[in-house]
């Protein structure tokens, strides 16, 4: 105590469970400006991961698939999961291959943007594929990219 006064520092116990307990000389002022300065800019560099949803029915149209894909291409690129449901009405449960194909086609065409990180599996009458954003890429660089079929007019 008398060497922390003479300092004009403060005590500050660090470990109250120890025997002895451990204290720690040192301006609390300083040292709690500097904690929340850290806490501050480690909170500015966390990235928030959303997940989106992209839904899809066993005997969709090409173009309805490619909208769909774009959909999705577009929120990789925003560094967002995108989970597919692809949903079984009625009698088309009896052929869930044809959902497993379809996922499959999902995930390789969107290789270059996305890491499967759960395989396709059916969960009650829904098949469920999560897709995560490839760490290796450059996202929101260029806006170009995201256009890769013009929009009819």
């Amino acid at each position: 105590m008398r060497i922390a006064e003479e300092r004009e520092l403060d005590l500050v116990e660090v470990a109250t469970q120890a025997k002895p307990p451990v204290c720690r000389i040192m301006d609390f002022g300083k040292y709690k400006y500097e904690m929340s300065k850290r806490d501050k800019e480690a909170r500015k560099k966390q990235r928030i991961v959303n997940i989106k949803e992209v839904k899809f029915r066993p005997n969709i149209e090409d173009h309805d698939f490619q909208v769909k894909r774009r959909n999705a291409m577009r929120f990789l690129k925003d560094g967002d999961k995108v989970k597919v449901t692809l949903m079984f009405r009625g009698r088309e449960i009896v052929h869930p291959q044809i959902g497993q194909k379809l996922l499959q086609r999902l995930a390789a065409e969107l290789d270059a943007f996305a890491l499967v990180e759960r395989a396709p599996k059916l969960e009650g009458r829904n098949m469920i594929m999560i897709l995560a954003p490839r760490p290796d890429q450059e996202r929101r660089s260029s806006v170009a990219e995201d256009q890769d079929s013009p929009r009819g007019s």
